[in-house]
């Protein structure tokens, strides 16, 4: 298992996908989005989703010199087209029209559609985190998991993403985990999941990984994960105008785009008191929390956010390991457009 120091990592995948034919300034948007997945022990959204990029850009189902249009614009709200490019780019965009949108106005909501995959929420709320303000992101995805009593895939993952100011940070799948973890799993030839995570292809609940890897994902919580998926869809392809459930394709399947969309949220905090105040009230509520006795078999109380950074702060220091199976399929796609590994 190799082990990366992250800017060496980054110049690595900004390499490969220049040499897959995206222009460099959003390369390096793409792969800055990537290794921070990494740095932040969110491996299953990290350069594991490289190789698949690079497969769909050489079969030319991403366009990456397209760089999306405004539909419309009225007030806090705006409609933006994808056009089929690059998902980091977009939603690099994206977030920065809410950001624009919420200094004017209190609230910036962006809706788009005929995007593409862009990696982890979490990497554009704090977007917003960082404008001081509070992000929401959501996105629909690939029809892997079926609705609650149902056995054929209509949903995605559709996650839900929220960063606000202050020690929380909240990016979860409404599965009962991401599809990075099934595939990081199917990669590294691990031969069994967790139970609750998955279903083979006739809708069993399944442990083997082969058969979760050709199957589906659980909803979250039964009927609760349903429901929040089909929030998050009403909320991103409804909204938007764009592919819903079963229109949409994935990273995994070629021949066909992805055609995803996206919601963006922007809600500036200094309209409803001074950020630092905002800040502190968060630290208070966090405190709050992590004062609760431990229950047994666990030290601590943890918030959302916790693990996180502190993966981040220890590989920031001590690099960003790689499973050998994530390793070869990065080298893999390396090779497939002539570049050399570090």
């Amino acid at each position: 298992m190799p082990t990366i120091d992250a800017p060496s990592l980054t110049r690595f995948c900004e390499d490969i996908l220049e040499a897959a034919g995206v222009p460099r300034h959003k390369a390096v948007i793409a792969a800055e989005s990537l290794v921070a997945s990494n740095l932040r022990g969110v491996d299953s959204h990290g350069i594991q989703l490289l190789p698949f990029y690079v497969e769909q850009l050489l079969a030319g189902e991403v366009d990456a010199k397209a760089d999306g249009q405004v539909i419309s614009e009225s007030g806090c709200c705006l409609h933006f087209h994808g056009q089929n490019s690059l998902g980091q780019w977009v939603a690099d965009v994206c977030c920065g029209h809410a950001i624009r949108l919420a200094r004017a106005s209190g609230i910036g909501m962006v809706s788009a559609k005929e995007s593409n995959h862009f990696g982890a929420a979490a990497w554009w709320a704090q977007k917003m985190r960082a404008a001081g303000q509070i992000g929401i992101v959501m996105c629909n995805a690939s029809p892997i998991v079926p609705p609650w009593q149902g056995k054929q895939g209509r949903f995605g993952t559709n996650p839900i993403c929220m960063s606000v100011p202050g020690p929380w940070l909240l990016d979860m799948a409404t599965t009962t985990v991401a599809a990075g973890r099934i595939f990081k799993a199917f990669l590294n030839h691990q031969p069994e999941i967790p139970a609750g995570w998955a279903f083979d292809g006739a809708g069993r609940p399944t442990t083997d990984t082969q058969a979760a890897y050709k199957g589906m994902l659980m909803p979250l919580g039964g009927y609760k994960g349903s429901g929040l998926a089909m929030m998050v869809e009403i909320l991103c392809s409804v909204l938007s105008g764009g592919a819903m459930c079963n229109e949409i394709g994935g990273i995994r399947f070629r021949g066909q785009k992805v055609r995803v969309s996206q919601m963006y949220l922007a809600i500036d905090v200094a309209r409803f008191m001074p950020l630092e105040q905002f800040t502190a009230r968060v630290g208070e509520l966090v405190k709050l929390i992590k004062s609760t006795p431990a229950a047994p078999g666990y030290d601590e109380v943890l918030v959302a956010g916790d693990p996180e950074w502190r993966t981040e702060a220890e590989r920031k220091v001590h690099g960003v390991p790689i499973a050998d199976g994530n390793w070869e399929m990065l080298l893999k796609a390396a090779a497939s457009v002539g570049v050399a590994a570090p």
